[in-house]
């Protein structure tokens, strides 16, 4: 059920009313899953769009883009169990498959009988996973699929970082750096961004928040542990979704998931368009949102775009 927001740096969500909300507010609200408690942002109206962050984001994320979806999907922002403000049970399996498996048992909760889905980076291996189960149980709830620079097995970049990081010493380490070091923020979320003069203002302190109350760097090491496995799973997962219409969104600066892993995922797909932002890191919603929103309603509203 919505509860009262609890983290009053998140500025960009408007206080609930006791009216009925108009069209364009930001609800927050949260559902209890046999894994944890999901928090989740609700806003808009038409088909459901369902908002899936990368490792180490959370709805804080989509910012910019929920209130320019808004007037064209019913769009829900979802914090997965362990990150953002949602928590997790311990022991939690934090494979990509049982991550895309609560984002189907969200659906199943709230009833949503039809919907799109958009995944990033991490949270885009988990949508494509989605849609490997959805076609393996021939659920045809999920329409269609906006990747946004997703881990794929094309990609060099973490295949040996993150096991590295998800080990017992590679863990230790970066837990006794990273998340201690603040004055660390910067600089990793720097390498997420082709323009570091392009970092929203609110963005350091907005992803200090799950590592200050919800122990999120724990979490992200949970996830990386059974990275190889995952990409390798997603590997084999890609021929049953390629009927799935699908926009892939990159920037060609991306140090995170290599560009050049995108023409080969685009293959993948039998109707797949591909939209790269020259100059543009990991988070084009974040470094270049109006032309990430222009592109991803275009997609929406069944356009071809520039």
């Amino acid at each position: 059920m919505p509860a009262k927001t609890q983290n009053p740096e998140e500025k960009f969500i408007p206080a609930r009313r006791r009216k009925p909300a108009p069209a364009n507010a930001v609800e927050e609200c949260w559902l209890d899953l046999p894994d944890g408690r999901m928090r989740y942002f609700k806003a808009g109206s038409g088909r459901p769009l369902i908002l899936v962050h990368g490792l180490m984001g959370y709805s804080f994320s989509w910012r910019f883009t929920i209130p320019a979806l808004a007037p064209h999907a019913t769009v829900y922002a979802i914090d997965n169990l362990g990150a953002g403000l949602s928590t997790a049970k311990e022991g939690m399996d934090c494979t990509v498959r049982a991550t895309a498996e609560r984002v189907l048992q969200f659906a199943d909760a709230l009833g949503i009988q039809e919907f799109d889905l958009l995944g990033t980076s991490h949270g885009g291996g988990v949508a494509i996973m989605v849609a490997a189960i959805s076609a393996e149980r021939k659920d045809a709830r999920l329409q269609r699929l906006v990747l946004v620079a997703p881990i794929n097995p094309w990609s060099p970049h973490g295949k040996q970082l993150a096991p590295f990081v998800g080990s017992e010493f590679g863990n230790m380490l970066f837990r006794n750096t990273i998340e201690r070091w603040r004055s660390l923020d910067y600089l990793w979320l720097r390498r997420l961004f082709g323009d570091g003069a392009k970092i929203p203002p609110d963005s350091l302190e907005g992803y200090r928040i799950p590592v200050r109350e919800n122990h999120a760097f724990r979490h992200a090491s949970r996830i990386v542990r059974s990275w190889t496995a995952d990409l390798a799973e997603l590997e084999k997962s890609l021929p049953k979704i390629r009927d799935y219409p699908t926009l892939l969104v990159w920037g060609t600066m991306d140090r995170a998931v290599d560009f050049r892993s995108a023409e080969p995922l685009r293959r993948s797909f039998r109707d797949a368009r591909l939209v790269a932002f020259d100059g543009v890191g990991h988070l084009p919603y974040e470094e270049a949102p109006e032309e990430f929103n222009r592109a991803l309603i275009d997609f929406l509203n069944g356009r071809k775009g520039n």
